[in-house]
């Protein structure tokens, strides 16, 4: 049996539930690659999905945009050899990664996320850094099963243990690791060529996305295959990396707070140069980043 799954009225065919929400195309967007014999990474689609299949069925971590859901149910049915979809886990609520919520629901798998996740997929979210209004999803496509600390599931010989990494890209981003595979996945947590955002309109600061990267890194060695929310595979030379960055420029961010600066000042100053070839142009991670700190300058001290 497949820990973790309840049953939800009669079992519905996998494949039907494809042709029921999937538009047919000339060719596939996604490319899926396989990290062992079932173990799959679908990426293309908005985010990046890791589809772990079992004897008992089919385990998804992310569902892709909404846009890519269609090509991402078609790359998951491609693999999937008669076996019925059961769950679908949510590492956070960010749309690149929950597009494929609804259609999954529809079949009657179980989604998983943090309560929190689910409370922003319920309701109307406007984030004000990208100036956009994220309309509620349907009750159909909300999670199914929520936690608050930490949970796991089994598919086949497969263990995926999911944890709550607190207040970071937002306050209800999870991990997915799979022990066996020597697998993780860190949604959003961790970004590549890019620098991480801390949304702090749902709950993210950058104190919290430096002990969340921390977490991750104490789940991972030397051989983990470290999965992003979106880009290529990553290493835990990778995530260090991450966190000297997050390390320094917390503790940068804070001492320009205190003499006055402001997120401009910050940039004007060069605050994040020896990080700008790896992780891009800085203008909205200092931003945001400001932004979130001065929800929290009491932890930070000596601002106000």
């Amino acid at each position: 049996m497949l820990a973790g799954v309840a049953a939800a009225g009669s079992p519905v065919d996998f494949a039907q539930g494809t042709r029921l929400f999937a538009q047919a195309h000339q060719q596939a967007k996604v490319t899926t690659t396989p990290l062992n014999d079932h173990l799959h990474l679908i990426s293309g689609a908005g985010g990046n999905v890791l589809l772990v299949s079992s004897g008992e069925g089919l385990v998804l971590v992310n569902g892709g945009s909404t846009e890519g859901s269609d090509d991402v149910l078609r790359a998951v049915a491609a693999q999937a050899h008669g076996k019925r979809l059961t769950t679908l886990i949510n590492t956070d609520w960010c749309a690149d990664h929950t597009g494929s919520n609804e259609a999954v629901g529809a079949i009657r798998a179980e989604i998983i996320a943090h309560e929190n996740t689910k409370q922003y997929l319920a309701n109307d979210q406007f984030v004000e850094w990208q100036k956009r209004t994220f309309k509620a999803k349907p009750k159909v496509a909300l999670p199914t099963k929520t936690f608050y600390t930490k949970g796991s599931l089994t598919a086949g010989s497969e263990r995926l243990d999911y944890g709550h990494l607190g207040q970071a890209h937002t306050d209800g981003d999870i991990y997915v690791h799979l022990p066996a595979s020597n697998v993780l996945m860190t949604g959003h947590v961790m970004t590549v060529g890019k620098y991480p955002i801390a949304d702090y309109t749902t709950g993210g600061w950058l104190g919290g996305l430096l002990t969340a990267t921390k977490t991750l890194l104490d789940l991972a060695n030397g051989e983990t295959r470290v999965i992003p929310g979106t880009g290529p595979v990553q290493t835990r030379a990778d995530l260090q990396a991450q966190f000297d960055m997050i390390t320094t420029l917390r503790e940068r961010f804070a001492k320009m707070m205190r003499q006055g600066m402001s997120a401009n000042d910050m940039l004007a100053a060069g605050a994040t140069k020896e990080f700008d070839e790896k992780w891009g142009d800085p203008k909205l991670f200092v931003t945001v980043s400001y932004r979130g700190l001065w929800l929290h300058v009491r932890e930070l001290g000596g601002i106000v």
